[in-house]
């Protein structure tokens, strides 16, 4: 029997994880300290525009899975939790 597998959209993919960034970002300020997108960006090393874009539902903004890495790290969220729709 051929096993099929429903895949989510790019799209979609890319607005889960901009959810999920902010969600933990919010949640790094909360439990540590402020950390503003500014902070987050300065400290990945990646555009402030590139997590703005990423956290804001307007726009579809790729990123790459070293910078996402990077972010998981900083955040001290496994690089997986990222990608679950919430």
């Amino acid at each position: 029997m051929k096993k099929t597998y429903e895949f989510l959209n790019e799209k979609d993919i890319y607005y889960i994880i901009g959810n999920n960034i902010k969600y933990y970002r919010k949640l790094y300020s909360l439990n540590e300290h402020e950390l503003t997108q500014e902070g987050l960006a300065e400290l990945a090393n990646v555009s402030t525009s590139l997590i703005g874009n990423l956290e804001s539902k307007k726009l579809i903004q790729g990123i790459s899975l070293y910078n996402l890495y990077k972010i998981s790290i900083i955040l001290n969220v496994p690089i997986d939790n990222f990608f679950i729709n919430r």
